[in-house]
């Protein structure tokens, strides 16, 4: 299964694909949450317009479904720039990424989706062009091989990345901001699912805007998935307008309970509370267990577990808390002070 796949675990289909690229703000002014980082991009981007000069080199970090991608595009449509998209893994050889770099033009906005995945052989290849905007080029193999350098034009890089322990230190210190993305308040979810209704022409109160909102896990894209969901449960089964019946009969049909788990969160707790005592348990056990990947478990589910406090990762293994137990329905089995996770240690 492919990264990308991981960290998105229900691939969009391509009519969908096109709804979410629509909901997607085109300037700062309507970009929704992330306050700080909305205040440091509207610094950058005036100071460069009014230098008349590329913007600085960005970095966006963060779990997948934060804005990243939009993000990049509010750069490009904020400096009247053309943008070019690309990802790390899709740029195998340093010839590639020069064939993209020889194609831009003065300002443009280069965006490199899981920029952590690039080899080692396009980072070099990167360096200058981000440092000093030129670009190496080796002419000819063995012996007879020789380096030229040719100009390219100032652009700005943009880069996202879901793991910002695996870029190389040299790469991240030549970008000019490294913002990190946080998981949305419920009261920007709520406004974020109203616009996209807006945009989608569905009809939504402002009861069944929460309800949506808080089942979002904190992320826009998810919140802009439930509302296409629940307009499709008011559409068939519904009077079409999305209500707070509607939310939570279309929620709780597509599997989505109340704090926002779905089927797979369930089973992980259900696995861990039922069949493992609660444990410690092993990540690869866990994941047989409940039919996925590592991967996907570590990256997708776990987090939001965890930011739930459903979920510990302890030096011994996965622990279901208390409040996983209650979640199910059942009080959590008494516990030894030997068998109680030291505060603080998570492996």
């Amino acid at each position: 299964m492919a990264r990308d796949e991981l960290l998105d675990p229900e691939p969009l289909e391509p009519v969908e694909r096109s709804e979410e690229a629509n909901l997607r703000p085109r300037r700062l002014e309507d970009f929704v949450g992330q306050a700080e980082l909305k205040e440091h991009l509207s610094i950058i981007l005036e100071a460069a317009r009014r230098r008349g000069q590329a913007a600085d080199h960005l970095l966006f970090a963060g779990p997948p479904g934060l804005g990243k991608t939009t993000l990049a595009g509010i750069v490009a449509a904020e400096m009247d720039a053309e943008l070019h998209v690309t990802s790390g893994p899709a740029l195998e050889r340093g010839g590639d990424l020069a064939s993209i770099l020889s194609q831009l033009a003065e300002g443009d906005v280069l965006f490199i989706d899981e920029i952590h995945r690039l080899s080692k052989a396009v980072e070099e290849v990167l360096y200058p062009a981000i440092e000093d905007f030129q670009l190496d080029i080796v002419l000819g193999k063995g012996p007879a091989a020789r380096s030229i350098r040719m100009d390219v034009p100032r652009f700005t890089l943009v880069g996202a990345t879901t793991r910002t322990g695996l870029i190389t230190g040299p790469l991240r210190d030549r970008f000019g901001l490294n913002a990190r993305l946080d998981y949305y308040a419920a009261a920007d979810l709520e406004s974020i699912v109203v616009r996209a209704a807006g945009i989608l022409d569905v009809e939504v109160d402002g009861a069944g805007a929460v309800e949506i909102a808080r089942r979002a896990r904190g992320t826009p894209r998810i919140a802009n998935r439930l509302l296409r969901r629940v307009r499709d449960f008011a559409e068939v089964r519904g009077s079409g307008k999305v209500d707070e019946a509607a939310a939570r009969a279309g929620l709780a049909v597509f599997g989505v309970d109340e704090r926002g788990l779905d089927k797979v969160d369930r089973a992980l707790l259900e696995a861990l509370c039922h069949r493992f005592g609660g444990g410690p348990v092993g990540l690869s056990t866990l994941a047989i267990a409940v039919s996925e990947p590592t991967e996907t478990v570590e990256d997708v589910y776990e987090p939001f577990l965890i930011r739930e406090g459903m979920l510990m990762r302890t030096p011994r293994g996965r622990v279901a808390t208390p409040a996983a137990w209650h979640h199910l329905g059942e009080e959590p089995p008494p516990t030894s002070p030997d068998d109680t996770p030291p505060p603080g240690l998570f492996g």
